[in-house]
């Protein structure tokens, strides 16, 4: 999600207990984690992209959320570190839990492979794994390449053949649902490709992360039903969808709240949606009273 263009508040009281913002301005998300103990928020901090390249320009991005990083030239090497290592080290120390970088091969510029291992070398260094968003022909192959650790996006541009599936899910590779965004409920051609590519990438053994991008148009603010039935279309079990939803990755679970759904789970997944979104985030010792 994007904190920076959704009501913090109303997604507490849409049932969601932790967060992770996937590219805003750092110095903005650290004041926001130090301020909100609910939800827990995790943070990349900045888009890292090729110079030019996405969302450079958007009028949506925060000044100070796009980071760019150019790569493999000597003369910008400073103080003894690497573009990219430096472009890391900036998020690192605003408090990032993950770095995100960005490869929309269909809006401008993209990291080459050599430059996109720089950066990715350089959060290995840092100890912080590495979240990409890919969009354009061949871009999914580069990330797994570079030993990208995770997809902000189910890939929608493109069908992911099972060979690349079977490499992703052996490489460990998370992917972020984020269905919902194609169509906000509709099933046109992007949705059916993502909803394609992680059906198999679920079957091949993938682990997979609820996620909506929430701020990215017109999205519930808590629970979205239409991303829990996208999971649900794309071959999960409710207990996985479960899973993806509880995932503690890439920080721990929350301290000291719980989130609790009145009544007793659904017999049939297809009231799964409808139920989820009745969640409420309490307190923990409460919600350890009430049972």
């Amino acid at each position: 999600m994007h904190l920076a263009l959704v009501d913090l508040h109303g997604i507490v009281a849409g049932g969601v207990a932790a967060v992770l913002d996937l590219g805003g301005e750092p110095a903005a998300l650290s004041r926001l984690a130090d301020e909100h103990h609910s939800p827990q928020i995790a943070y990349a901090g900045a888009f890292l992209t090729a110079p030019g390249g996405y969302p450079t320009g958007r009028d949506w991005a925060p000044a100070g959320a796009v980071r760019p990083v150019p790569t493999g030239r000597l003369e910008h090497h400073t103080a003894g570190r690497t573009p990219a290592e430096a472009a890391v080290g900036e998020q690192r120390s605003f408090g990032a839990s993950v770095v995100k970088v960005t490869l929309h091969a269909d809006d401008g510029p993209v990291f080459d492979p050599d430059g996109l291992a720089e950066v990715v070398a350089a959060a290995r260094a840092a100890g912080l794994p590495v979240v990409a968003h890919v969009q354009g022909a061949g871009m999914t192959a580069r990330a797994l390449d570079a030993g990208v650790d995770a997809l902000a996006h189910t890939p929608w541009t493109e069908r992911v053949d099972d060979t690349l599936i079977a490499r992703a899910v052996a490489a460990g590779q998370r992917w972020i649902s984020s269905l919902d965004i194609h169509d906000r409920g509709g099933r046109g051609a992007d949705h059916a490709v993502a909803l394609d590519n992680l059906a198999r990438f679920h079957a091949a053994g993938g682990t997979v992360l609820s996620g909506t991008d929430l701020g990215n148009g017109d999205l519930p603010l808590g629970v979205n039903p239409r991303e829990v039935q996208g999971l649900l279309d794309a071959g999960l079990a409710p207990a996985d969808v479960l899973a993806a939803m509880t995932a503690s990755w890439p920080v721990g679970p929350p301290d000291g709240v719980a989130t609790w759904i009145p009544g007793p789970p659904p017999a049939a997944s297809d009231e799964l949606a409808a139920w989820l979104t009745r969640a409420h985030v309490v307190p923990a010792e409460a919600f350890e009273q009430h049972i």
